[in-house]
């Protein structure tokens, strides 16, 4: 069934609309108002197919009409076809502007009246069948949107895992430091996208231990100077393998969008994630490398990774040293406040360590 809503101040004339109509009675359901403010509570508790409404009423017009339905999402692709004189061509054309879909004549032709009324309909199916498949379709987009998005977190995560193999010692590090980040974050006031990319890309830090060998990366005693030389690099060595283009992909990079490939990884996401391979060993004092920036200079996602890449070290064993306890690692952060960390940052972090410990807890390398 189809719902018709008619609106007139004469109830003669609403009458007479529901004779012409009613050998369509099977099909078609009628509603009527004897005024705007009437016709406005039904929509709002039907839906309607179609309004037929006289233009002159006197308290508000058909044009009140039309404005009303216009201001919301619900009535606003009803079809709306207005009854005006024959000599009222100011009045329809007014009507047309306003977003009446279709004009009649009064007095109605019943012949006319269901050809109008029967063309509506047509229209609204139309309506409803683009709105249908809209929706559809921005359905589809947000699961395929949210797939890939699963997707890269995945991948980033995996590879993050895949550069932690190469240090046997760390264990669940990289995850940590992913959780600290986040907490970090959001207590210096760091907007939602920026704390969800840092929680996002902070565990591929060191990325770049892939490129240093194993005869210096798994060391168990000091490092010469030269090999210390070679293991700084994996900053630089992180930071290209998040950036370069890999040989062999010229075809992929080239092609447009329009040539329906795989969505690429977003840029802005591998450009924080090297942002933060590259900077997470600078120092506030500028000692730190590979570029020694200093204070502000130093990103501020590469500031809060090296705060939590040392504190995670400190509170964990490694064949140097056995693991700090909560107030040593706090005093050590403490006392390089302003040499290696962001003092503010050290501020806003001391307010976390039951948090902290609390991801320890959950994250540990048992």
């Amino acid at each position: 069934m189809q719902n018709l809503l008619f609106v007139d101040d004469e109830k003669n004339h609403l009458k007479a609309m529901e004779r012409m109509l009613r050998q369509r009675k099977n099909e078609w359901r009628i509603f009527t108002a004897p005024g705007v403010d009437q016709a406005l509570a039904l929509t709002k508790k039907n839906a309607f197919d179609v309004i037929i409404s006289d233009v002159r009423m006197p308290e508000k017009s058909g044009f009140d009409l039309l404005s009303a339905l216009q201001k919301e999402a619900s009535t606003r692709t009803i079809p709306v076809i207005i009854l005006t004189g024959n000599c009222e061509s100011d009045l329809k054309r007014k009507a047309l502007e306003k977003g009446a879909t279709d004009l009649l004549n009064k007095p109605v032709d019943h012949q006319d009246l269901v050809a109008r009324i029967t063309s509506a309909l047509r229209l609204k199916s139309y309506q409803d069948e683009l709105i249908h498949h809209n929706l559809t379709l921005e359905t589809k987009v947000m699961e395929r949107t949210l797939e890939l998005e699963h997707l890269h977190r995945d991948l980033i995560w995996r590879l993050a895992k895949a550069g932690e193999l190469r240090d046997e010692e760390t264990g669940n590090h990289v995850i940590r430091v992913g959780h600290y980040c986040r907490l970090i974050a959001q207590s210096l006031g760091l907007s939602k996208e920026e704390t969800d990319l840092i929680f996002l890309t902070s565990p591929l830090h060191d990325l770049g231990k892939i490129g240093i060998p194993d005869t210096i990366l798994l060391k168990k005693s000091t490092l010469s100077k030269n090999q210390w030389k070679i293991m700084k690099t994996h900053c630089e060595i992180g930071a290209a393998i998040l950036l370069e283009k890999p040989k062999g992909m010229e075809a992929f990079y080239s092609l447009k969008e329009s040539d329906l490939l795989p969505p690429k990884m977003d840029d802005h996401l591998k450009q924080y994630a090297a942002t933060i391979a590259m900077t997470h060993h600078e120092r506030w004092d500028g000692s730190g490398y590979p570029r020694g920036l200093k204070h502000t200079d130093i990103p501020i996602q590469g500031r809060i990774v090296a705060f939590a890449d040392v504190y995670d070290a400190l509170r964990s064993k490694r064949p140097y040293k056995e693991p700090f306890s909560p107030k040593k690692a706090w005093q050590t952060i403490q006392e390089q406040s302003g040499s290696h960390f962001d003092p503010d940052l050290v501020d806003a972090a001391q307010k976390l360590q039951k948090k902290f410990e609390s991801i320890r807890t959950r994250y540990n390398d048992q």
